[in-house]
């Protein structure tokens, strides 16, 4: 009856939990105006890890306080002074991080590669692991061109009448049969894979890797269809990532990308001692956001955050907007490579090679084309205004900025020929002239001449130095690292540093982080954590070791944070509003308990060093039916995680 009792109030009590800390933590941000009281030097040090870096881990306040506040932000500022060779090695298994996208799409082929290879414009690899993917995908490619065709042999008659008719009686009955034949024989199937799995458990992970890769392409599919769920986890348990990744690439090569990239984020955001680079490629990717689930995307992604966000995360903020303009990424998620000017060589039907000396005005009378024409059927036609509008709106002015619809057509046709080289393959940015629009623009007053691709150079430059971007960054950045409303005088303040330092974001941070309104008192603990601020926190706070990120994803998936996986532009919200409400709290207390209880596969707190942190009376001295029993840590490790105050940084 006891035991039916605590079944039953834990629940009750989760949820009341959760909603008081919905309360609590709604009526954080109703606060008076900052005071600018200051902190003393040991809530400085735990302020500035909770905005600087993803949580403290235990030992982390003392550090930063026996090195110097001061000291440790001007480090931080420069991640290249900091040795982060023990990351490196976790990372070092995913291959994906160190390919090109070209590299990316031939190790791991999307069905277009796999066509091409069926069809004899592509040959095989020659390497036995990566032949072996190809195969696998080759035979998955036959079954599905069999299904269509089986399907398109026997279309419903939408003519026929109701009447009975015998040969159609037994037609239907012939394909009963071989229903119910298929059917026995995928049961058979199944039976032969269990038998398989039981067999293939009782092999060291290096044979297991073998005897899978030869095996036929359709035994391999039935294989990985029985080993969903946990027992896939089983199946791989003590193989290398590489291993892992050979196995996933055989059933799903895309899926081994996507699984690459999330677990490099969080094995990055939870290990890394550059944590401000982290920090900071976060937010610029957030801020420059690319939904991975749209089309060659997830193939470029790991680029992008690569090459393009954490490469200049803490450089001039030009150079990030230029290069996120020029990425393969961003052309392709604002669909910015289709973009055709009305008064391009395509559009007006020009020459594609004219002779010498040629000028678009020597041939006036070149019929207009209402449209163009898809090329392959891959072009859409016409121009495409998503990036100019998206480039002020979200990435530079703001929606507020001063810009007109004019402005985005304008701008618009500046990124007419800002195209990518064969997308589907892995290419890299081209200018494609005879897309682009040719003739002068006027954007925000200023007229740019017709001068091909430096035309966007001069737009970008004109947007990165504008008073309006100014104060729109340095809202964001006040808003991620000091409170939901910032001051105006802050954001003011750092917005004289952008536009007098030339958009010089390390040099913005340092102003910031100078300022008597980031170390006010009324900010400490001011900002409610998003789910992934959260999670790593909750790992980083519990020493975590982490073997395997991947349950870490699908608990952000559950609290609505999918990395990598926000589809409209505008990323996620920063805001406490978004993310505090009953249901969602009562989601992180599930994974707060759930992670000190080691209950996430491949994530395993460190009890000892909890343990040793909560040797306090509040703890320890607890009053029991039974005095002689000790506290269950877990709970009250996972209750703690799962607390109110846990929730802000």
């Amino acid at each position: 009856m006891i035991f039916a009792v605590r079944r039953i109030a834990l629940p009750l009590l989760l949820t009341s939990l959760a909603l008081t800390a919905s309360v609590r933590l709604a009526a954080g941000y109703k606060k008076p105006a900052p005071t600018l009281t200051q902190m003393d030097e040991h809530k400085r040090a735990v302020h500035a890890l909770n905005r600087l870096t993803f949580g403290p881990r235990p030992g982390d306040v003392q550090k930063v306080m026996d090195i110097g506040i001061d000291k440790w932000i001007e480090l931080q500022l420069n991640p290249k002074k900091i040795d982060d060779g023990a990351l490196e090695s976790r990372l070092a298994p995913f291959r994906t991080f160190r390919m090109d996208t070209r590299e990316i799409v031939e190790n791991f082929p999307p069905p277009q590669l796999i066509k091409q290879v069926m069809n004899g414009r592509q040959s095989l690899p020659s390497d036995p692991t990566r032949r072996a993917v190809y195969q696998a995908q080759i035979e998955r490619q036959e079954q599905k061109q069999e299904r269509k065709q089986e399907s398109g042999k026997n279309p419903p008659d939408a003519t026929a009448s109701n009447a009975v008719d015998a040969p159609a009686v037994d037609a239907a009955n012939k394909q009963a049969r071989l229903g119910d034949e298929e059917r026995a024989q995928r049961r058979e199937a199944r039976m032969f894979a269990d038998l398989t799995v039981e067999e293939l458990l009782n092999l060291p992970p290096d044979q297991r890797v073998k005897r899978v890769l030869k095996m036929a392409p359709e035994e391999q599919r039935i294989l990985a269809a029985s080993l969903k769920g946990g027992r896939g986890n089983d199946f791989m348990e003590g193989m290398s990532p590489q291993q892992k990744e050979t196995l996933m690439a055989l059933n799903n090569p895309q899926q081994v990308i996507v699984s690459e990239l999330v677990q490099g984020k969080l094995l990055r955001a939870i290990y890394s001692e550059r944590q401000l680079d982290e920090v900071m490629t976060d937010f610029w990717f957030n801020h420059f956001n690319i939904f991975i689930g749209k089309g060659p995307d997830h193939y470029m992604i790991t680029s992008y955050e690569r090459d393009v966000i954490r490469q200049h995360a803490l450089g001039k903020f030009e150079d990030l907007l230029l290069a996120t303009a020029k990425s393969p990424a961003m052309l392709f998620y604002l669909d910015n490579w289709l973009s055709i000017g009305p008064n391009s060589d395509i559009a007006t039907g020009a020459p594609k090679n004219p002779h010498r000396g040629y000028r678009r005005h020597r041939f006036p009378n070149y019929p207009r084309r209402a449209s163009v024409q898809k090329a392959k059927g891959k072009r859409s036609s016409g121009l495409n205004e998503n990036y100019g509008r998206e480039l002020m709106e979200l990435h530079t002015l703001g929606v507020n900025g001063g810009y007109s619809q004019k402005d985005v057509t304008e701008v618009a046709r500046v990124f007419t020929g800002w195209t990518i080289d064969q997308p589907q393959q892995g290419g890299g940015f081209k200018f494609e002239e005879r897309m682009h629009d040719h003739g002068d623009k006027i954007v925000l007053g200023h007229r740019i001449k017709d001068n091909g691709e430096k035309e966007g150079r001069e737009v970008l430059h004109l947007l990165a130095h504008h008073r309006a971007t100014a104060k729109f960054i340095c809202t964001k950045l006040a808003m991620r690292f000091v409170s939901d409303n910032p001051p105006q005088a802050l954001v003011d303040h750092i917005s004289q540093t952008f536009l007098k330092k030339n958009g010089d974001i390390r040099e913005v941070l340092r102003t910031l982080f100078r300022s008597p309104e980031f170390w006010s008192s009324d900010n400490y603990r001011a900002k409610v954590k998003t789910p992934l601020e959260f999670v790593v926190s909750a790992v980083r706070a519990t020493g975590g070791e982490v073997s395997d990120a991947t349950p870490l994803a699908n608990q952000l998936n559950n609290m609505g944070m999918p990395l990598y996986g926000m589809q409209p532009p505008t990323g996620y919200s920063m805001k406490a509003e978004t993310w505090v409400n009953s249901a969602a709290l009562l989601g992180r207390m599930n994974f707060a308990l759930a992670l000190s209880a080691g209950k996430l596969r491949g994530v395993q707190a460190d009890h000892d060093t909890i343990s040793k942190q909560m040797q306090v009376p509040q703890v320890t001295q607890r009053r029991l039916d039974d005095p002689a029993r000790p506290p269950h840590l877990s709970v009250i490790e996972g209750l703690l995680v799962g607390s109110p105050e846990f929730q802000r940084r």
